[in-house]
Order: structure tokens, then sequence, then C-alpha cells
């Protein structure tokens, strides 16, 4: 876009005063984004907008059969989707577990914007707290042969114990550490869980140590003579409706409630001040958000649906052992939240199934779609597909399969064109003649409404009290400083 100077404006129009000025560009209508600004890109994010655009109740209209078709996936046995070596049913359950996980990383990593390497430490203090208080091995069993402690209720009735000392864990982690950033705060995490993982293996007076606690509490729900140990209980394997069926439909309980809870928070100012810190922490500090509290909302969040995530793992398992919190694990989690999408809480989601089901997908599969194929060993390969997967991924997309709606460039576009808008309906003489209108008549000189020091209601030459004016868009009166500043 070309400039021109006062000369030249005086020149062009064959007197002394300057050219008008030019015309603003065509503001679109009210509460549409600009065409220039809209974004745009592929199915994850036409998939993206076009759910956000919908109204909370279509929102739900949408998103109840959708959900009621996922709960049935395990016994519709769909020819394409139904795994081979392993029963679907049990895929299906690790699903609703990593899902889970990956909801309560995403708080931390995908809002909070806090690098987490050992959310597998939450997850394990999940598991151990609910084999310490319910396993025969442990001699600080708690269950009793009435009551809520009973064997029927025990697992119902310890998981609110697991998810807060879950949750006290992460604030016991998050208060000396969350004042870390970046690397650091990454380093600090790996090595919590591996101290879990390591504590695990070695107060064997406590934990059982490599040998794990077995006998673990579970729901003894839906007793038969069939089923004397209930439909939760791992000898439920003939049926179709197995006992990874079961577990699958609990888990998805437990995801709904937590996409519920985080949904809420991201729409609160807690959300708000996630999303700032996530962004640019430092500015966040500067316009007086509480960085450091809100770090510690998101550990603590993020940790007890961990916690939950673990006792559900527990109980499924009704055994715990240390080799299964490892570091791989931990990194697999935080694969799920990027994959799908760091801060969206549905593509985290996404994330999970991928990688849960591809693998047990491939697992037992002698040909695909007529072709001869070595499923198992495509299987043991899957650390190295998931690699390559995250470095394309990083190149082509990495903001993930389904991406998080930047609200807060959204927001600051709608400001930028109702700011636009409202000075586009200013009286003709300009923001001044506006600025004269509103401003008391005294004149006196007292306090002056400008930073010049100007009087009463009027302005300085070519700057108006809320920014440039029409004829001089860049501010300047003619000065070497560009006027009163």
């Amino acid at each position: 876009m070309s400039t021109s100077t006062p000369a030249e404006n005086a020149d062009a129009t064959g007197s002394g005063q300057a050219a008008p000025a030019r015309p603003r560009p065509e503001l679109p209508p009210a509460g549409q984004t600009p065409v220039a600004q809209r974004p745009h890109g592929g199915a994850g994010d036409r998939l993206r907008l076009w759910w956000d655009a919908l109204a909370r109740p279509a929102q739900w209209a949408f998103g109840a059969p959708f959900v009621l078709f996922i709960a049935l996936l395990p016994i519709l046995n769909i020819p394409v989707l139904t795994t081979v070596g392993t029963n679907f049913g049990a895929v299906m359950a690790q699903f609703g577990m990593y899902a889970l996980i990956a909801i309560g990383l995403n708080v931390v990593v995908g809002q909070a914007g806090l690098l987490d390497l050992g959310y597998v430490g939450f997850y394990a203090i999940g598991a151990y707290t609910l084999a310490i208080l319910t396993s025969p091995d442990s001699p600080w069993n708690v269950t009793q042969p009435e009551g809520w402690l009973s064997d029927d209720w025990a697992w119902l009735a310890i998981l609110p114990v697991a998810v807060a000392i879950t949750a006290m864990s992460g604030l016991v982690l998050g208060s000396p550490t969350l004042r870390l950033r970046g690397d650091y705060l990454a380093i600090v995490t790996l090595g919590f869980g591996e101290i879990v993982r390591l504590l695990a293996d070695n107060l064997d007076e406590i934990t059982g140590g490599g040998q794990g606690l077995k006998s673990v509490a579970y729901p003894r729900l839906g007793v038969t003579e069939e089923l004397p140990n209930g439909v939760f209980s791992a000898g439920n394997v003939g049926s179709t409706l197995n006992s990874g069926v079961w577990w699958f439909w609990l888990s998805l309980v437990f995801i709904i409630i937590s996409l519920l809870l985080v949904g809420n928070l991201e729409r609160s100012r807690v959300g708000r001040a996630w999303v700032a810190i996530r962004e640019d922490e430092d500015a966040a500090e500067i316009m007086g958000v509480p960085t450091f509290k809100f770090k510690l909302w998101a550990f603590v969040i993020g940790a007890s649906i961990g916690g939950v995530s673990g006792a559900i793992y527990a109980g499924q398992v009704q055994f715990v052992i240390p080799t299964n919190f490892n570091i791989i694990n931990s990194v697999l989690f935080l694969c799920a939240v990027v994959l799908g999408g760091q801060g969206n809480k549905l593509g985290v989601i996404l994330g999970a199934f991928i990688i849960v089901y591809l693998p047990n997908f491939f697992l037992g599969r002698t040909s695909l779609f007529g072709i001869p194929i070595d499923g198992n060993a495509i299987a043991n390969y899957k650390y190295l597909f998931f690699g390559v997967a995250l470095m394309v991924l990083m190149i082509f997309r990495p903001q993930g399969l389904i991406p998080v709606r930047q609200k807060l460039l959204t927001y600051g576009r709608e400001l930028y064109v109702a700011a636009r808008r409202t000075l586009a309906k200013v009286p003709d003489g300009g923001p001044q003649a506006a600025y004269a209108t509103s401003a008391p008549s005294s004149g006196t000189s007292g306090t002056s409404g400008a930073p010049g020091g100007s009087t009463g209601g009027h302005a300085p030459t070519g700057r108006g009290p809320d920014g440039p004016t029409d004829s001089d868009p860049t501010g300047n009166d003619g000065t070497t400083d560009g006027g009163n500043r």
C-alpha cells in the first residue's frame, strides 16, 4: 500500500488543503470474522468449527447418539473394527482408561501448558491406594465382611479415598516444583514418576514389592449362578457382555463426568487463566493473573483424574505390580495428548483411541484386505510407528489431529472488528467532534483531558483522545516526535 506526503496531497488536490483520507475497508457483518482471518484447514479444523458453531442443546442432541454408538461398539461386533488377537471388549476397556488419563493429562499439558513427563506416577498412586486398602496381601487392608467396606462395595467406597490421596500428591509435588518452567519442570516430573515406581518396588511390606498385590477389590455387581463373582470379575470372559465391556461402560461414565467438569472449568476464569499461562506466563503475571495458584489447580485436577483411571485399572486387572507403571506408559499418555491435539478434550480421546486400538488391530492378523501380513510383527513395532507418526505430525500439523479452538485470538479479532465498526459510526467531524460533544464546557486548564496538556474538550492536532484521526492514521501532527503521545 503506497503512502503520500502532505505536499503530495496538496499537489494532488490543487490547493493547500490535505487530500481526504483514504476510505476504510468494508467491515464484515456484526458477529462475523473477517474472511482473511477465518481459520481454515483440514477435516479436523472443519469438524471443530462445525461443533463450536452449534448451540449447547444441539451439541447434546448430536452427542448423545454418538456416545450411545460408542458404548455399543463392543457388542455390535462391526467386522471392520473388531480385533482378532485380543478381545474387543478388553481393548475398549483399555481405551476407556487411556482416554480418562488423556483428559487429565490434557488439563496439565494442553490447557495450562505444563510439560509433565511423570503423569504415570499419579496413575500408579491411584492404583496402589486401592490395592493397599483392599488387597488381602496388604497389612493395611480395611475391607470388612459386611457394610460399605465389604467385598461388594469396597471398590466404590475406596475410590474417593484414592482420588483424594492422588490429588494430595499433586498438591505436594506441585507446591515446590511449579515455580520451575520448561525443561526443568519436565525433568522434575519425570523424576517423580520414577520415584513412585521405585518406592512401589522397594516398600515390600506395604506394596508387596516386585510381587505386587493380588485380589484387589472390584464392584461385585450382577451376581448370578453363571457369574458368582459378578459381571466385573476377571472370570467373566465367555459371553458378549464380558468384564471388559462392563469396565468400558464404567470408564465411559467417568469420561463423561470428567468432560463436563473440565468443560465448565474451561469456560470459567480458571480456564481463561490456564490459556493465558499457556500462551505467555510472563504476560499473564503482568496482567495480574496469579499464575502459581492456577498452575497448582491444573496439577491437582489432572492428578485427581489420573487417580480415577488408576483405581479403574487396579479393579479391572485385580493385580498391581510396579513394572506396569514405567516411563514408557507415561510417554504413551503424552503421545495420546499430542497426537489428538493439545488443549482439545475430544481430540485427546481420539489420540488415546489410536494409541490403544492400532496395535491391537494388527495383533494376530495374517492378512489385511487380501494382502498377507505379519500382524504380530507390526504390533511389536508400535513404538517405532508412533515415533514416526509424531515426527510427521510435528512437521505437517503440529497442532494435532483436532486442534484446540484459539479463543483468545478469536476474542481479540472480535474486539478489533467491534472497534473498527464503532469508529465508522462517529460524527462527520471525526473523533475530535465526538469528544468535544461529550466533554465538559468549562474550558479551564487545571487538569487537562489530553496527555499533552490541552484544555477543555480539544484534542491535539492529528491525534484524538482514543488514537489517530482519519486525516493522519500514523498520529503525526507535523512534528518530529509524532505529536503528543
